[in-house]
């Protein structure tokens, strides 16, 4: 990073995000944006920067995980103070963007809470998202702004390649239609089969797995999501291949939100590895699984696109010759 990145190229992270920040801005050489974020006694939230932004190119990382409704008015405010401020242009950074499966009206009565949050951002006059595995690619289409989606593909297949020949005779499996793309791309960049599990979604906590399509017979099975939330999903999955003859199971998703019995759920299942990243942080909550949950970084990933945002850069390079994002 030049002397010039360092005057005009600034960096700040909301109260959930302060690690994966600094990973962001080790990786291009840049020191973390000085702000700081109080509560009121009443519970109000107060952005406040510590150093000038005037002109300067600024992005804000901040993942809207939970408590959402805390980290997405966090984020507001930040905007809000960044833009009074004078910042030049100001890039909101969701590692994990929430409300990102109220996506579409499945029914009668319902909101689409994904584009009232997009309509949020716009209004607090972010100049552009740069966003990491997306519930939906139709999201972007949701923003009057432009959006940089991100796939973490490229962090998941470093490592799924350092720790090929352990894996052994592979097949990667879809737990839902909806992830085809990604476990197909997988399969063919690692030298494995394709499977594919048809999910039927009973209410928002439970799902229930249906046939399994393709042979998983002495196979080690490698299943791919961009979020385990209950786990409900993954582990109905896992079970279900395993009594189909498989002989180990990884699981493997970009958000590790981990609400309710997920934990619980995955100490009990048969998975022998979970993935995830660090999108969401940890704060201690899978403790009980720490000896099969491995947290891969997206920090270089993120930096890198800001990197190239910022300079004006490709940021679809990113990802030639990796399975690139969900469509």
């Amino acid at each position: 990073m030049s002397n010039s990145d360092v005057n005009t190229l600034k960096i700040f992270a909301g109260r959930n995000s302060i690690e994966l920040t600094q990973r962001i801005c080790d990786h291009i050489h840049l020191p973390l944006g000085q702000a700081r974020t109080t509560l009121f006694p009443d519970g109000e939230i107060i952005v406040k920067l510590e150093e000038d932004v005037r002109g300067r190119d600024c992005y804000v990382v901040i993942s809207t995980c939970q408590p959402v409704n805390d980290n997405l008015m966090e984020l507001l405010i930040f905007l809000d103070c960044l833009k009074r401020a004078s910042a030049s242009r100001v890039t909101v950074v969701t590692p994990y963007f929430g409300y990102g499966r109220q996506d579409r009206k499945d029914e009668g009565r319902v909101p689409i809470t994904a584009k009232l949050v997009a309509n949020l951002i716009t209004a607090a006059r972010a100049d552009r998202l740069l966003a990491l595995d997306l519930h939906a690619a139709q999201i972007q289409g949701f923003f009057d702004l432009p959006v940089d989606h991100l796939s973490a593909t490229p962090v998941f297949y470093n490592y799924f390649k350092s720790i090929r020949e352990e894996l052994g005779d592979l097949c990667l499996v879809s737990p839902d239609v909806g992830n085809v793309k990604v476990a197909e791309s997988f399969a063919n960049l690692l030298g494995g089969d394709l499977a594919i599990i048809n999910k039927r979604r009973l209410s928002g906590s439970t799902v229930t797995t249906g046939n399994l399509i393709g042979d998983v017979k002495n196979k080690t099975v490698l299943m791919f999501d961009d979020m385990i939330s209950t786990a409900g999903t993954v582990v109905e999955a896992a079970k279900l291949v395993m009594d189909k003859g498989a002989k180990q199971v990884f699981a493997a998703a970009t958000h590790g939100v981990l609400v309710g019995m997920a934990v619980q759920r995955l100490a009990e299942s048969p998975i022998s590895r979970v993935v995830i990243t660090n999108t969401v942080p940890m704060d201690g909550r899978c403790d009980s699984i720490k000896h099969k949950l491995v947290n891969l970084c997206v920090g270089p990933l993120l930096g890198e696109a800001i990197h190239r945002i910022h300079h004006n850069l490709s940021v679809s390079a990113l990802f030639k010759g990796t399975a690139g994002t969900k469509r």
